[in-house]
């Protein structure tokens, strides 16, 4: 049989690819890229800020000047070993049926004039234009051209994200016996087909009786869970006991707490932090700052933190929550003054902490359904020795128009870091915050 050769293809880049991943053009195996000229005037708009985005936007710009040559304008250059070519495409003009369609001349009609050239003088080869905006894509294909998603860090299993605790029923009540008689007991004594992954919890249940567990995948046993306390918070159902378990578990280094709204994710991390305040030198709450209808902070009156202090009411929200759950002449209401005033319990915008290297931090990420998956690499190589870190988000409620389900930094660490023995992940389904919220998050 003989085998057809099919030609590379050639892949049309969007701003915002460059802009969620800088080293994109990596990422594209033997194929040939285009970059629009339009994107690097774009680019040269957002190399100025202290965002994700503008870092990428940097480091994009020194990646070409590293590579840069006439080549890059005529014909391409090579990118490396079994990778195709990188060229440049300068602006083309609208072809009769772009200009029917889109009359106004924006960056996004001017890329996809660039593609329709492309495809147009490629006919033996196919163009795709890959880009994030999901309008774009659609007008992309209006005119017959491919066009897709950056696909390259979005993860493949979808369910993953949804996982509820399992419930394990019909186990002998010597088995539920023994594991609260001795802690734990090993998976061969449970006699079962499943094979959980670490850190995984379920229930255990028989006719009459039932036992919260977890698997530790160093000793390949099942531990008992047991219900406890936190600086103030209960946990209210077995997914919060288990949240609390694995959050004060100094064994785990990394852990994830999905969950819709209201299910308790940033006052169980907080709870959890605050109970082991002794442990660690400093407890610090971050969340990124999406600015609502993509409208910049400047717009927002006051000096810097007025600007911010909207964003992470949240968070004081939550430690006003555990601080009344005592009283305010209580040794632990002074402990929590005592946090704040030494700087030991810190909230702040995540744009903040880059750059620093976090040793023997408790570090909470909150809303990291709206982070990259660059984002989320480039916070836990900040970890230094001792440092925990908790990352809390609602994948149901992602801001950013760029990122989705399957895209976004909680999603791919949640993927990636799977039955890794120092990570631990909670789906939380029960709402806690009242039953009004529980009803209008599963009605409306």
């Amino acid at each position: 049989m003989v085998k057809v050769s099919v030609p590379p293809k050639i892949f049309v880049l969007d701003t915002n690819v460059i802009l969620h991943d800088h080293t994109c053009i990596y990422k594209f195996e033997d194929n040939d890229i285009v970059i629009p000229i339009t994107v690097l005037e774009e680019l040269d708009k957002f190399k100025r800020g202290n965002d994700q985005i503008n870092y990428q936007a940097r480091e994009f710009v020194r990646i070409l000047d590293e590579i840069v040559g006439d080549d890059l304008f005529n014909g391409g250059v090579k990118l490396g070993t079994e990778l195709g070519k990188l060229r440049i495409e300068t602006g083309k003009p609208f072809s009769p049926e772009m200009a029917m369609s889109f009359q106004d001349k924006i960056p996004d009609h001017q890329i996809l004039a660039i593609a329709a050239w492309t495809a147009k003088n490629n006919p033996d080869r196919k163009t795709v234009l890959v880009s994030k905006d999901i309008n774009l894509r659609m007008k992309t294909k209006s005119l017959g051209i491919q066009a897709e998603d950056y696909k390259t860090d979005q993860i493949a299993d979808i369910n993953l994200l949804d996982k509820n605790i399992l419930t394990f029923d019909n186990f002998s009540s010597e088995i539920i016996g023994k594991i609260y008689s001795q802690g734990s007991i090993s998976t061969l004594e449970m006699n079962w087909d499943y094979k959980p992954d670490a850190n995984e919890c379920f229930i255990i249940r028989d006719t009459t009786s039932s036992v919260l567990a977890r698997y530790d995948k160093a000793s390949n046993r099942i531990v008992r869970v047991e219900k406890h306390v936190s600086y103030g918070i209960k946990p209210r159902n077995a997914e919060q006991t288990f949240s609390l378990d694995l959050l004060t578990n100094p064994d785990i280094q990394l852990a994830a707490l999905t969950g819709k709204a209201g299910t308790g994710k940033t006052l169980l991390a907080l709870a959890a932090a605050l109970e082991q305040n002794e442990q660690f030198e400093q407890i610090l709450l971050a969340r990124p700052i999406v600015a609502l209808s993509n409208r910049d902070l400047g717009f927002l009156p006051g000096d810097a933190m007025e600007k911010i202090n909207p964003y992470m009411q949240p968070l004081y929200d939550n430690l006003g929550v555990i601080k009344r759950s005592f009283n305010s002449r209580s040794q632990e209401s002074l402990k929590l003054e005592e946090l704040q005033k030494e700087e030991k319990l810190v909230i702040t915008p995540l744009a903040y902490i880059r750059g620093r290297s976090l040793s023997n931090v408790y570090f909470i990420i909150d809303e990291a359904q709206n982070l990259t998956p660059h984002e989320v690499k480039t916070i836990i190589t900040r970890a230094g020795e001792g440092t925990k870190m908790i990352f809390t988000g609602d994948l149901q409620q992602i801001d950013s128009p760029y990122l989705d389900m399957r895209s976004n930094g909680l999603s791919y660490l949640v993927e990636k870091m799977k039955n890794q023995e120092i990570f631990a992940h909670i789906n939380l389904v029960k709402g806690e915050r009242s039953y009004l919220a529980e009803l209008a998050s599963n009605l409306l």
